[in-house]
């Protein structure tokens, strides 16, 4: 519990060496925001970890599961700068089922070519977040015209009659589909997630893209040779990219995997 300064933990005024602690202790770790949600307690805090010579580290934890870190994020970069790459269109669509800390909907903002990017998020305490500036991206991501965040469930939305991922517009198909929403299509957040994973699932996301249309997955884990082959019967093809990165906190190297797939093209057209 995050207790008023100049206040100790005791709820007793703090002075002397007892103030100087608590004022370090607070400039090194906040707790932002704390809710109760559907999928469980969420939580997002600041970390300043001596360690990193000043650099805050915002942290996304559902009940006791880490989720994500502003200090770790080249994979959910990645994440669309390898699908958006795989596309020749002058002006592309995109669609993100997941928001977090927004490091994926940034980097395909950063796409000169990009025209709309639609963020589908479960959770409206994180848009929530967004919207305050609580976490970093924040109003970067709220001001640009060409980002909508809307709150909805991505997998339900992606199943429902007439095609229904963006509410304004029915039907509505993308150049390009990221998702980061589970640890893996194994490790899910939610038993209700799994149908997305399996053929069916992934022959309904083709059908939300367009002609040459990508479908991108992250995941925590390695490649899934299973997986891999359900892409490749639902689309016209499919690769796996291993994403090598550094984690400076825990000072150690870890990988993480992006899937990307496409939609055949139609011919001499592009997307």
């Amino acid at each position: 519990m995050d207790i008023p300064y100049p206040f100790n933990t005791l709820g007793v005024r703090a002075t002397g060496e007892t103030r100087v602690r608590f004022l370090l202790v607070s400039k090194q770790f906040e707790e932002l925001d704390y809710c109760r949600t559907p999928m469980g307690e969420l939580t997002l805090r600041r970390r300043r970890p001596l360690s990193l010579d000043g650099v805050d580290v915002f942290e996304v934890k559902l009940d006791n599961d880490f989720l994500m870190s502003s200090l770790v994020n080249d994979s959910e970069i990645a994440l669309a700068e390898l699908a958006l790459a795989e596309l020749d269109a002058d002006e592309m669509d995109v669609v993100v089922g997941g928001l977090g800390l927004g490091y994926t909907a940034r980097a395909a903002l950063n796409q000169p070519a990009v025209r709309s990017v639609l963020v589908v998020e479960y959770l409206v305490e994180v848009i929530d977040w967004h919207r305050r500036g609580l976490v970093p991206l924040g109003a970067e991501l709220t001001a640009d015209r060409r980002c909508r965040l809307i709150n909805g469930d991505f997998f339900a939305m992606l199943n429902a009659p007439g095609q229904n991922l963006d509410p304004e517009a029915p039907g509505r198909r993308f150049h390009a589909m990221l998702v980061d929403i589970d640890h893996s299509p194994r490790r899910l957040l939610h038993g209700g997630h799994s149908p997305f994973y399996e053929l069916d699932g992934l022959r309904r996301v083709a059908s939300h893209l367009l002609p040459g249309g990508v479908f991108a997955l992250w995941s925590a884990d390695p490649p899934d040779e299973d997986f891999l082959q359900k892409l490749d019967r639902a689309f016209d093809s499919s690769n796996a990219h291993v994403v090598a990165f550094r984690n400076p906190l825990l000072n150690y190297d870890d990988l993480n995997t992006v899937y990307v797939a496409r939609t055949a093209k139609l011919t001499g057209s592009h997307p």
